[in-house]
């Protein structure tokens, strides 16, 4: 898995010349900083007396933080495998109708396809905003500005998985196909930047 290494050796291959990792997977990444970050703070907050009445519910957000953490993870490398057969679809000779026509099914199949995975990016992450959101409320307010910095770098992570939709949907000749996708997404984006301006409102009102 990419985030098996050491974090200098993945941005070593995300700056490299190959296409993968890219900005979906990039973006996974950043969604799993997200989660981790919330994670903290629910240690932070776990076992203290002053947030004792909510102790339960953060021990549940730790815990489906670290499954989303492990979903963005995996996603990391679902989103490179989703692009090599669409990376394999550009090099298909073009030179007869019967090639061209085999190009273009080939090439709608893999665009669709290589949309899934961040779409799935931006499914995982838009789960773990709405646990952030419950951080900010009931979690230590020692560590509520680390709420603030995750929900920036989720929303961040989410609108930049949708580039990586949108790109692939464009050439696609479904357009019923491509504007679900399209939609589906948008959705996430316009619900995410709610959730991330009444999160990133509400730790400023308590830090400053």
């Amino acid at each position: 898995m990419m985030l098996e290494k050491r974090t200098t050796e993945f941005l070593a291959e995300l700056s490299s010349a190959s296409p993968v990792p890219g900005g979906g997977g990039a973006s996974a990444a950043v969604g799993a900083f997200a989660s981790a970050l919330g994670m903290m703070v629910a240690n932070l907050t776990i076992g203290k007396k002053k947030y004792a009445e909510y102790e339960e519910e953060i021990l549940a957000a730790r815990s489906e933080l670290a499954r989303l953490q492990d979903e963005l993870v995996r996603l990391t490398d679902e989103d490179a495998k989703a692009f090599e057969p669409l990376s394999r679809a550009y090099g298909l000779p073009k030179d007869t109708e019967e090639q061209r026509a085999e190009k273009e099914r080939v090439m709608e199949q893999a665009l669709y396809e290589a949309s899934l995975a961040p779409l799935q990016i931006m499914e995982t992450i838009a789960k773990a905003a709405d646990i952030l959101e419950v951080l900010e409320k009931k979690g230590s307010r020692l560590a509520v500005s680390d709420v603030g910095v995750g929900i920036l770098f989720a929303q961040a992570a989410l609108e930049g998985a949708s580039l990586n939709i949108f790109i692939n949907t464009k050439m696609m000749k479904n357009r019923e196909r491509a504007e679900e996708l399209n939609a589906r997404a948008e959705t996430l984006i316009d619900g995410g930047r709610r959730k991330k301006e009444a999160i990133y409102g509400a730790v400023l009102e308590k830090i400053k």
